[in-house]
């Protein structure tokens, strides 16, 4: 009876069901729900208008969208949140490790960031703005979504980093996140990520 006891009160087993079933990775969950929905609303409105635009999609005088380019961006993103769910197996076993990982995707996505904002700028002097037709309004609308979630996501990530990797290192840090707000952190990353793809088929294929 003793051991059942020991078993059912291993500290161990009280921080894993505080990571995952903490406030913070409940909120982001009921966030990134309500997010999605946002975001399908827009992916469907922009269908609506490619279904109902007479003649090829998109018009004729607007140009399309650099694919090679893209495509490798793509692959830049999914590499990022690879990086990411390495990031957190190596937190969980405290393995120096993690800091390298955790900086290599932050990196990824800003190099992602960057690209997308050059193709974006390119589609702009091309002709394909806000004012141009509705396929500007709608893809310039849901990219630029996207593109905010990307941001933030970065954002933090960094401080993750920034106020992690020192527990790694043995150093004192003032206010270290829980393990519940790492977690919910990263899960706001994989749906940055996880929605990219799908997107990307919608918007530029």
């Amino acid at each position: 009876m003793s051991g059942q006891n020991v078993i059912l009160l291993d500290p161990s087993r009280r921080v894993v069901r505080r990571v995952f079933l903490g406030e913070s990775t409940i909120g982001m969950l009921i966030f990134l729900v309500f997010d999605a929905m946002i975001l399908a609303g827009m992916v469907g409105a922009f269908m609506l208008t490619r279904a109902t635009e007479a003649g090829v999609w998109p018009p004729a005088d607007q140009p399309w969208f650099p694919l090679r380019e893209t495509v490798i961006n793509t692959a830049v993103l999914l590499c990022s949140g690879a990086l990411v769910f390495l990031a957190v197996r190596a937190w969980k076993k405290r393995a120096p490790r993690f800091g390298l990982l955790l900086l290599a995707a932050i990196l990824l996505g800003a190099f992602f960031m960057f690209v997308q904002g050059v193709v974006w700028v390119g589609l702009v002097r091309d002709g394909l703005n806000l004012a141009a037709s509705p396929h500007g309004k709608l893809f310039y609308l849901i990219v630029g979504t996207h593109g905010a979630h990307v941001l933030v996501g970065l954002v933090l990530l960094g401080v993750a980093w920034l106020r992690l990797k020192p527990l790694l290192d043995g150093e004192q840090t003032q206010g270290p996140p829980s393990s519940s707000a790492f977690v919910a952190v990263c899960i706001f990353w994989y749906f940055v990520v996880g929605i990219w793809p799908i997107l990307y088929v919608c918007l530029y294929l």
